[in-house]
Order: structure tokens, then sequence, then C-alpha cells
């Protein structure tokens, strides 16, 4: 099922990517520093990422998970047209292939979450499916990569409908409608 779910994420998300604009592919998403492009490029790692890529990656960012993703989608965006990038996401929607140490659903839930990151300071409206978005925020409420556990260690968990729960959980901030300017609302957990 899992499966189903993420190639059909994936090639939403293709699509979202495909319909924008040139100037839409430039602006930044919600996650901190990224535009459009650079997330675009983010989301082909999952399916190429080996172990020598985390392992000499992680080395040269200094042990810093965060840098090393950064620089990672960095160099990716500077070498793929549009085209190419959003090529690659189609081309392996189906593949089950993931990034060591990644779970079976952490790719959905990259997903369910970029493609919101993507949406939202646009302006523009991307359902997430509901049973896809319940089973990714059950597997990041457990898994401490994610830090959901910590998040709400303090406040407890709202009650709100999964999805919104979702966006908590990875470290986003939810927002106002109308609200959701780069800075004013869902932000990239550091």
């Amino acid at each position: 099922m899992i499966m189903k779910w993420l190639e059909a994420e994936r090639l939403g998300v293709a699509d979202l990517l495909e319909d924008l604009t040139d100037d839409e592919w430039q602006r930044d998403t919600l996650c901190a520093g990224w535009t459009m492009q650079t997330m675009a490029a983010h989301l082909t790692t999952s399916t190429r990422t080996g172990w020598r890529d985390v392992l000499t990656g992680v080395v040269k960012a200094r042990f810093d998970w965060e840098r090393m993703e950064d620089e990672k989608a960095r160099a990716i965006a500077a070498r793929f047209t549009r085209s190419e990038l959003i090529a690659q996401i189609r081309e392996t929607a189906a593949s089950p292939k993931r990034a060591p140490m990644a779970a079976p659903i952490d790719p959905l839930v990259d997903f369910l979450v970029h493609g919101q990151d993507i949406a939202r300071p646009l302006g523009r409206v991307r359902e997430m499916p509901l049973e896809p978005a319940e089973a990714a925020l059950e597997h990041v409420m457990k898994s401490p990569f994610w830090g959901a556990r910590k998040r709400f260690r303090d406040t407890g968990i709202p009650d709100l409908p999964a999805p919104d729960l979702l966006m908590l959980a990875t470290g986003r901030k939810l927002s106002t409608p109308g609200d959701n300017s780069v800075g004013n609302s869902n932000t990239r957990s550091i």
C-alpha cells in the first residue's frame, strides 16, 4: 500500500512542479533557504542515494545531517535543469529504492510534507490524502529521526486532522488561511 501512495505522491508533486511558472520555480519554498528548484533536487535523492553518498556527504558536512542534505540538494539543483529534475522524479515514481537508514514509509513522509512546502507559499491548495497522512503521522510519531515526540512533549498533541498534525510533527508551523508566506508559515525542521 505504501508504494501505491508514494507513487501517487511523487507523480502529483511532479505535476505540481511542472505546472509552476518560471517565476514560481525560482521562489522560496517553506523550507528556509530552498527555492522550488532546490526542493525538486532534494526530492530526487531518495532513490539515488547510497551508503557511499551518505558516508562521504556526512563527513564533508562535518557530521551535520541538515548541512549534508542542503549541500547535496544545491549541487543537484545546479547540475540539472528543471525538466531533468522533474523527469527524475517521474522516472522513479514507482521505485522502492530508498536512502540508507530510511524506513519504507520515509519517502512518503517526504513527498507528503514537501508537497505542502511547495504549494503553500504559492497560495496553492494541495490536498493531502487522509489514509497516507495518517500512516505517515503514525510513523513520524514513533521515529526518533523526525523529532515529533520532543516537539509535542511540552504542549501535548493538539486535536487536529492528521495532515495538519503531520506538518506540525515534522517541524512546520501552521498558518492562518492566506498567511502561507515564507517566514509566516511552515518552516523546515532544523
